[in-house]
């Protein structure tokens, strides 16, 4: 008999484990239905035109003015004293924060059917902005990944020699794979969707990015400009799947002016409350 309660209470726990994730994965694609979402994607629009118009004069006066004169004066690659900063760079490395990111999501999918009541929605709000953080850094890795194999620019020193303007197009080298920067572009992705969600922590996650940047410049990884192309791309993919988000009423609102703003969420009390509940035998 108690064997059966068991089996039974197990299959009861995978049938809820099986309908929580389809839920959240029925919202992501489900319909858009915020009535402002036509102000979002304008204004949407508006802030990519003028990042990519910044950034692109920015990428170019990088190119020509600075990107040689700047990798010449960093310390050889390979030098021994630099290892706290090579360390330090894999902060920034797409497969451990997605992977992390991923692990994250994964407990809290384990945990919710443990919750009812306020609890379960107090955690499905966390889930829905780690969820939002984890396909923003996705998204614009993946966007990155693409641009790196069709632009095929060198990596610095490549081919011997200081040269801002070597190119393999749609060679699927790594040594030509400079530009965007990867790792800028988690970084920026990670930074812009974190602080979208939670407001406080925006400075010190723009510290996190731009040391992610500094240190692919000192290690010789990417040029100056690699990293400014980087960090656009990760900006311009976590605000678009923050205007996905929006447009389907997850984790944000949309203003009237078309202005995306987070939805008020769960404290740290609360979460901390929440798990304890869900631990507890």
């Amino acid at each position: 008999m108690a064997t059966g309660t068991s089996g039974s209470h197990s299959s009861g726990y995978v049938a809820q484990l099986g309908s929580v994730a389809w839920q959240s994965l029925s919202r992501l694609v489900r319909t858009p239905s915020h009535s402002r979402r036509a102000e979002a994607r304008r204004a949407l629009a508006r802030r990519w035109l003028g990042l990519a118009m910044l950034t692109a004069l920015a990428i170019g006066l990088l190119m020509f003015a600075v990107d040689v004169a700047a990798i010449k004066q960093m310390p050889p690659r390979g030098t021994a004293s630099l290892w706290p900063l090579r360390i330090f760079t894999d902060l920034g490395k797409s497969t451990y924060v997605l992977w992390a990111l991923a692990g994250l999501l994964l407990l809290i999918l384990l945990i919710m059917p443990r919750l009812t009541g306020l609890s379960r929605q107090v955690w499905i709000a966390f889930g829905v902005r780690v969820q939002y953080i984890f396909l923003s850094v996705g998204v614009a890795v993946l966007s990155a990944e693409v641009l790196k194999y069709i632009i095929g620019r060198s990596r610095p020193f490549v081919g011997g020699e200081a040269n801002a303007f070597l190119y393999q197009h749609f060679a699927g080298n790594p040594a030509f794979e400079s530009l965007p920067s990867g790792h800028a572009t988690t970084a920026f992705a990670l930074a812009f969707a974190v602080s979208a969600v939670w407001r406080k922590v925006t400075l010190l996650m723009m510290v996190y990015a731009v040391l992610i940047c500094v240190s692919r410049v000192i290690l010789l990884a990417h040029h100056p400009s690699d990293v400014v192309g980087g960090a656009l791309t990760g900006v311009i993919g976590a605000m678009f799947v923050r205007y996905w988000f929006a447009a389907r009423r997850l984790g944000f609102s949309i203003g009237r002016d078309g202005s995306i703003e987070p939805l008020a969420g769960p404290s740290g009390a609360s979460l901390k409350r929440v798990a304890r509940e869900a631990l507890a035998p």
